[in-house]
């Protein structure tokens, strides 16, 4: 990693960018000294230099909404620190995902909203949804589904047709995420475990 430089502030202060990892949001912008930027390294939670307060301050020491480090990447002036992290609640202290009121969603936004549906229907069953009626039936169908939409999903691979093979894909997809809610997890949670293995 560059060397950032403190020394090119009279106050030692740089801006310090805070993105989400997997969504890639920016999340929020506060300001470290060198003392603040170890202290985030050493202890995993972003932490910063708070102006007003004139000490270090880690974001979510109160809240406990934490931003886990993930990366730090200094610019090519070497004056501004790009901390990459995975946000443990809400950034702002209003209450929203990042300091400008947006949702901290991809790109993929739709995946989040497919399972929001799918959360509403296991909380709130209904006779006329599908999803409700593979909740009811339990795991072991829900399990099966997705062996059943896999082999369907190869036997398209191979078969040549490319309509059907990318139909049968999203009939995994979306069984896939009925899964990881049955199981109390996540597409997101996947994702993470991703992230540790890239290094």
């Amino acid at each position: 990693m560059k060397t950032a430089n403190f020394n090119k502030n009279n106050d030692g202060l740089l801006p310090a960018i805070v993105q989400d990892a997997q969504t890639l949001k920016v999340l929020m912008l506060g300001y470290m000294n060198q003392e603040a930027l170890v202290k985030t390294q050493s202890s995993g939670k972003v932490t910063f230099y708070s102006r007003s307060k004139q000490r270090l301050w880690t974001k979510g020491e109160e809240s406990g909404n934490f931003l886990k480090l993930v990366s730090v990447k200094v610019d090519c002036d070497k004056d501004t620190l790009l901390i990459t992290s995975s946000p443990e609640g809400p950034t702002c202290h209003l209450g929203t995902d990042t300091c400008w009121g947006e949702d901290n969603a991809s790109g993929f936004s739709y995946v989040k909203e497919l399972e929001a549906v799918i959360e509403d229907r296991q909380k709130n069953p209904s006779k006329e949804s599908y999803i409700s009626s593979l909740f009811e039936k339990g795991i072991h169908k829900i399990a099966q589904k997705v062996g059943e939409e896999s082999v369907e999903t190869v036997i398209e691979a191979v078969a040549g047709n490319e309509q059907l093979f990318i139909d049968e894909a999203a009939d995994l997809f979306f069984h896939y995420l009925i899964l990881l809610k049955s199981k109390g997890k996540s597409l997101k949670d996947v994702l993470s475990v991703l992230e540790e293995r890239k290094g």
